[in-house]
């Protein structure tokens, strides 16, 4: 029985994942646009008074976070290749990725993720031996903490905060010397061999700035990413945060404290 419902699962996933490269998806990928490709402000609001705002960055009364609920997550890759088409991400690289996490009847874990889940778990693995107890897929991306670790290193300030909270890249400045990629204790930097600068999720900042959700966000069909401000009441990430959810961050002993949230984080989870 068990063969059969897993067998359905993969051809549904399997179904999915070729709509969204097909860009079918109604409503989601439309929201995906390669930044600086058209006008957003085009595009009707989705995060309330963003476009009030005046100045170069977000108004210091915004406290932005970001959430991920692992127990919805379904691996389907949809996230991953919305970033890639909106940054046009060189290929074996990745701004956002997805983990599958495999813990079989014997507690032993095993963790991988294929060209970074891009292509969604289509297939089982061959090579584990012990009965599969469990599977969970994490989605990865910046962390944006709040006392970040790669500011601190960059020899020349390419890397720096802003006053709303975002950690960005200034790619001019940038002489990629990796020392921020060596710093993220959250392994979400690369040097992109085609800028030839350090890269990373920036969770859509110029998206926000003009009040969308980050394409990431938008394209998930199990609305397992959420994105929204804390000092928002009426925002979700608000109420779930202070909701009586097992809520979780990476590596809390770091100190960098991360605006990236997990919902039903798992211990196996590094």
């Amino acid at each position: 029985m068990m063969d059969v419902i897993e067998k359905e699962l993969s051809q549904d996933r399997r179904a999915f994942i070729k709509k969204v490269l097909g860009g079918t998806i109604a409503g989601s990928l439309l929201l995906v646009i390669p930044a600086g490709a058209m006008d957003l402000s085009a595009i009707p609001e989705q995060i309330p008074g963003m476009r009030a705002d005046k100045g170069t960055f977000i108004s210091k009364k915004r406290r932005f976070a970001f959430i991920v609920d692992i127990t919805r997550c379904i691996g389907c890759g949809s996230c991953c290749v919305a970033d890639k088409n909106e940054y046009q991400v060189p290929d074996g690289m990745y701004r956002t990725w997805v983990e599958r996490y495999i813990i079989d009847d014997h507690d032993n874990v095993f963790v991988d993720s294929p060209n970074g889940g891009l292509d969604g778990y289509q297939e089982p693995r061959k090579d584990i031996e012990n009965p599969v107890r469990d599977t969970f897929f994490v989605p990865k991306l910046c962390n944006m903490c709040e006392h970040p670790s790669c500011v601190q290193v960059c020899p020349v300030g390419a890397t720096y905060q802003t006053d709303d909270g975002f950690v960005l890249i200034d790619t001019k400045r940038c002489v990629a010397c990796g020392y921020c990629v060596q710093a993220c204790p959250y392994s979400v930097r690369f040097i992109n061999p085609e800028t030839k600068t350090a890269d990373k999720c920036t969770w859509c900042y110029h998206r926000v700035r003009k009040g969308l959700l980050p394409a990431c966000v938008n394209v998930c069909p199990v609305q397992a990413r959420k994105f929204g401000d804390l000092n928002d009441k009426e925002s979700e990430v608000y109420k779930i945060l202070h909701q009586p959810h097992v809520v979780s961050v990476l590596k809390p002993d770091m100190g960098n404290k991360p605006a990236l949230h997990y919902v039903g984080l798992r211990r196996e989870v590094v």
